[in-house]
């Protein structure tokens, strides 16, 4: 089945077959529309995946959709969460005080949502700010480009690691740990259906956020381990993807294909780019050269935020590959090209 993105208010339940449903979340303010949340059968409650986010409008639809579809969110077994974005995560806390689910999600992502419940939110701002600043923000955009922090997601109960299968009687479902998102973004994949669960890591039209952050972190490569990822779903075939946004879609590994070639391409342009410039270039001027889906000039400050994560991840997958190098004590950090 494969439906495209409407508008959230044409948006229904689905009853997709096979013991699974998904139901449609809004995300208020975002243009992304709406989580779509599955619901997976067992003989002891359905397990959701993913929750949505934490507001009352999300709530009505999550709850309201499951009673449409003959379930009710006080018999949820489990709650397992593809990542800890609040979009994803940010009801999981609601459905286990109503019904006592477990939550579960990738020990990695848990380990985050640890770090966030601890950090005060004056504190994260200012750390925003000071990152932005390192990578090349003037003062006052830092200040701007510093994101409304939303409340922070319910720590799970379970950890997920790669290989694991869910706790669902009756049902093989099983995590593949897709880093690249998020440090611990799972798909899931329902083998006696053959059936994939992408959450973000796979889209059928649009790429997920990769960013980097701090923007100036030598000891990780996100956007790496997010291709490496892409290769292990495509290993498993033409599945059909049932991702967390947009539509439903067949052949999961074509659209891996397509995606590592969007990064592909997108890496090479960029170090052409540094190539042909005389002096490095810090994160923030190298985001502002790159193409977006609009103008430089017209992203708003958070955007440009996010812009130059991706800046920064995609200069460190370069530099990952002995392609560019960094600048060292300096700041901010500046980036020029090897000869080849």
């Amino acid at each position: 089945m494969k439906t495209r993105r409407r508008p959230y208010a044409e948006q229904r339940p689905q009853d997709l077959g096979g013991g699974v449903w998904s139901v449609p979340v809004p995300i208020p303010g975002n243009p992304l529309g709406y989580t779509l949340v599955y619901a997976v059968e067992s003989p002891k409650g359905p397990v959701l995946i993913d929750a949505g986010w934490n507001h009352p409008d999300a709530w009505e639809a999550l709850s309201g959709g499951l009673v449409e579809l003959g379930l009710d969110v006080s018999a949820v077994r489990g709650v397992v969460v593809t990542h800890f974005h609040p979009d994803h995560a940010g009801l999981a806390g609601q459905v286990r005080e109503v019904s006592g689910a477990w939550i579960a999600m990738h020990e990695a992502d848990a380990a985050l949502v640890r770090m966030i419940n601890e950090y005060e939110a004056g504190a994260q701002a200012e750390l925003q700010a000071d990152m932005l600043r390192r990578a090349g923000a003037d003062p006052a955009e830092a200040a701007q480009a510093v994101g409304e922090r939303p409340a922070p997601p319910a720590q799970p109960d379970r950890v997920l690691r790669d290989g694991d299968l869910v706790d669902l009687p009756g049902r093989k479902l099983r995590a593949l740990h897709t880093p690249g998102h998020t440090p611990g973004h799972i798909c899931l994949h329902l083998e006696d259906a053959d059936r994939l669960f992408t959450g973000d890591h796979v889209l059928p039209d649009i790429t997920p956020h990769v960013g980097i952050y701090p923007y100036d972190r030598d000891d990780i490569d996100p956007l790496g381990d997010f291709l490496d990822s892409l290769d292990r779903v495509g290993d498993l075939g033409p599945l059909d993807a049932l991702p967390a946004h947009e539509w439903i879609f067949p052949d999961v590994a074509a659209r891996a294909v397509q995606i590592r070639h969007h990064h592909e391409e997108k890496l090479e342009r960029l170090r052409a780019l540094l190539a042909q410039r005389p002096q490095p270039l810090t994160i923030w001027e190298v985001a502002s050269m790159m193409t977006w889906n609009r103008p430089w000039e017209d992203l708003a400050p958070v955007l440009k935020g996010m812009a130059a994560g991706e800046a920064a991840a995609h200069l460190r997958t370069l530099e990952a590959r002995g392609l560019i190098s960094r600048v060292t004590g300096v700041e901010p950090v500046r980036f020029h090209a090897l000869d080849s």
